[in-house]
């Protein structure tokens, strides 16, 4: 188990592809040492691809900004609800400086941090997983209408995987109104390998599948297989990835 005196250092990877069903890509992704996220734009709503590069470079500054910190003195979960908030806000200024992109979205599964702790910040589909001791563990939750109907027990998983209406969102961050995002701090474990992704991976592949992929390779290596495996399944989405390996770090 991990203790305070434990420090550690992430090694990651992302990568981003359109899918066999889109002709463009309305994911963005970001990825450094402190700081990893995904952002998939809304479907069927104005310039997703424009939503999702903003609430990236929002965390881009914030990314910036911290360079020049002592992470360990941050309160972790407020950075990121503040940073949150700051990317509804930017949504709306974009918005209303280009009309055309009012009522864009984008949904946004982001991790940071500092040497010893994790701070999470998840609102809409796209999903974070832990691979721990060989298990695939899911750390977030969907904010779906079907996933509200499981929670309920009046559909099951498997029943979940096919719903017409799977991929509606009863929450993601919209230039039209502020968001209210899950935020949670956890501690990792060496050894630990932290997957987010849009849902065009899960939409293309099972857990099962994934975490055999998961399972092998450096982040390099894992992120183009994950990819490929999400395309072999049909690629119905974009396909966005971010693998971080936790590992010791040594003075």
């Amino acid at each position: 188990m991990a203790t305070e005196q434990t420090r550690f250092i992430l090694r990651h990877a992302a990568g981003s592809d359109p899918g066999r069903r889109r002709s463009n890509n309305e994911d963005s992704v970001y990825a450094t040492g402190r700081l990893l996220a995904v952002a998939d734009g809304i479907g069927g709503q104005p310039h997703g691809e424009v939503a999702s590069a903003t609430a990236v470079g929002v965390l881009a500054s914030l990314d910036s900004d911290l360079r020049a910190l002592d992470l360990a003195a941050l309160d972790l979960s407020s950075t990121l609800t503040d940073v949150v908030q700051r990317i509804g806000e930017r949504l709306a200024e974009v918005a209303e400086e280009n009309p055309a992109t009012h009522g864009m979205g984008t949904t946004l599964t982001a991790l940071l941090f500092d040497g010893t702790r994790f701070a999470a910040a998840h609102i809409g589909d796209s999903r974070g997983y832990v691979l721990r001791d060989g298990e695939l563990h899911r750390i977030t939750r969907d904010h779906t209408l079907v996933q509200a109907l499981v929670e309920d027990g009046r559909i099951t998983e498997e029943d979940a995987a096919e719903h017409p209406r799977r991929s509606l969102l009863m929450k993601a961050l919209q230039s039209t109104g502020s968001a209210d995002p899950d935020v949670w701090e956890f501690t990792p474990e060496p050894g630990d390998r932290y997957l987010l992704c849009s849902d065009g991976l899960t939409a293309g592949a099972d857990e099962p599948a994934i975490r055999d992929v998961l399972a092998t390779g450096t982040p390099d290596e894992t992120v183009p297989r994950l990819i490929t495996l999400a395309n072999d399944g049909g690629g119905p989405d974009n396909i966005t990835i971010v693998v971080a390996d936790v590992v010791q770090a040594f003075d």
